[in-house]
């Protein structure tokens, strides 16, 4: 009986230890990886050292940022490239390792210029390790939160304030030209590809001359300076870069560049045929409060049945001009008014209904979807949400809000077209 009992108590054991064998096996498994929603975003721009990138694989097909969870992930084997590393990959140990020199040229391929932005399936990856020269290492985010890589379709992928620490370099972003800038040394706070604006920063050494930055731009422009007119050459810093506003006519056409005030590099260039006089600057031109007087004598109306949507001043083609608009009754009215010799350009008004009918606007569901799609997020990563509908300056838009991976999102989008109006995230 006893041997009966010492026989049924180890069969329970053996099943006990079995069970929990599984059950252990399975969670692990379970906590390995998780398959997440991302964006594939090829119309990010990756500036190293003021130097533009794109990133290609092993095979030469060209790789694409990543965004999810409002973060900008990089393909690591390339970026290894970038540091003279070999990338070597241990399928048994799911272990990437970066180390030695290559010795050799970054891996190149074909452009593929039929990528899109698009959501895509990533896995978020527990299990994989990171080794750099012999040195295993474990990525945080500014709020000390570890953070995984991800792999999409072959390729690892770190967050871009992980790259940023392997390099050693400060990263910047900017959200209106979605371009992401890792550049200088050692020792600099790295943000997590966020710049929040730095007033009061001095001008570095080192920097070319505005003289350079003129030269730079009529030799692209292919303009002698005798045939150029400038209007301005500005240093300026933006998102932790240093650059040269350029703007120039020759002829009926006008230049606009923006330089790498560090490397001279050309960010950015426009043209267009105009026709242009040259005009004084902003003190001696007539006031806001005239140009809308100016336009209200035009338009017979007083200043108390008049609704003011704008009354800007702007440069164009060479001249000041003041853009004006306001309703009465039902009564849409459009000016542009010479800002120096307070003279009307154009005039237009026409007859339509000031408040519209919210049953043509967008719904709540789709201004919540664009937000969350100009984001990069999901909605299921996201808290705290909220959306109201509110009229500003004879506009219905979505004023949004909502909190995701450390980070305070505010957008607003128009509630007629749906365009994003406003994108702003900082840390919450």
């Amino acid at each position: 009986m006893k041997n009966l009992k010492k026989k049924s108590l180890a069969a329970i054991l053996a099943i006990a230890m079995l069970v929990t064998a599984l059950i252990g096996t399975s969670v692990y498994a379970a906590e390995d990886y998780k398959n997440v929603t991302a964006q594939l975003s090829p119309h990010f721009t990756i500036l190293i050292d003021g130097i533009e990138r794109d990133f290609y694989n092993a095979q030469g097909q060209e790789v694409h940022p990543i965004l999810y969870n409002g973060t900008t992930y990089l393909p690591l084997r390339a970026i290894g490239e970038l540091m003279d590393k070999n990338v070597n990959w241990d399928q048994s140990t799911k272990t990437a390792t970066l180390s030695g020199s290559r010795g050799g040229s970054v891996t190149r391929g074909t452009e593929d210029k039929d990528a899109s932005r698009k959501n895509v399936t990533a896995t978020l990856r527990y299990d994989f390790t990171i080794v750099i020269d012999g040195e295993k290492q474990t990525f945080k985010d500014v709020n000390g939160k570890t953070v995984y890589p991800l792999l999409y379709e072959g390729s690892t992928y770190l967050p871009l304030r992980a790259i940023g620490n392997l390099m050693g370099k400060t990263v910047s972003w900017d959200g209106e030209t979605y371009t992401a800038s890792l550049s200088g040394g050692e020792g600099s706070l790295v943000t997590d590809a966020d710049s929040f604006g730095q007033s009061g920063v001095s001008a570095p050494d080192g920097l070319i001359s505005k003289k350079k930055a003129k030269e730079i731009a009529l030799d692209h422009a292919g303009v002698s300076q005798s045939k150029a007119s400038f209007v301005r050459v500005e240093l300026d810093y933006d998102d932790g870069r240093w650059e040269y506003e350029v703007e120039f006519y020759s002829g009926n056409t006008e230049y606009d560049y923006e330089i790498n005030a560090k490397t001279g590099r050309i960010i950015s260039f426009d043209h267009d045929i105009e026709n242009f006089t040259p005009s004084q600057g902003t003190d001696s031109l007539i006031s806001r409060d005239e140009a809308k007087e100016i336009a209200l004598d035009h338009a017979g109306v007083s200043s108390s049945k008049a609704t003011f949507v704008k009354a800007e001043l702007d440069y164009d083609d060479g001249v000041w001009e003041y853009e004006v608009e306001f309703y009465s009754g039902n009564t849409e009215y459009d000016y542009e008014i010479n800002a120096a010799t307070g003279k009307i350009i154009s005039v237009d008004h026409d007859a339509e209904y000031y408040t519209p009918s919210t049953g043509s606007l967008i719904s709540r569901d789709k201004a919540k979807e664009i937000a969350l799609d100009r984001a990069g997020v999901s909605s299921g990563d996201v808290s705290g949400f909220k959306c109201e509908l509110d009229e500003d300056d004879g506009r219905w838009e979505y004023e949004i809000e909502f909190r995701c991976g450390g980070y305070e999102y505010e957008i607003k989008v128009d509630a007629r077209s749906g365009k994003v109006l406003d994108y702003e995230r900082d840390w919450d």
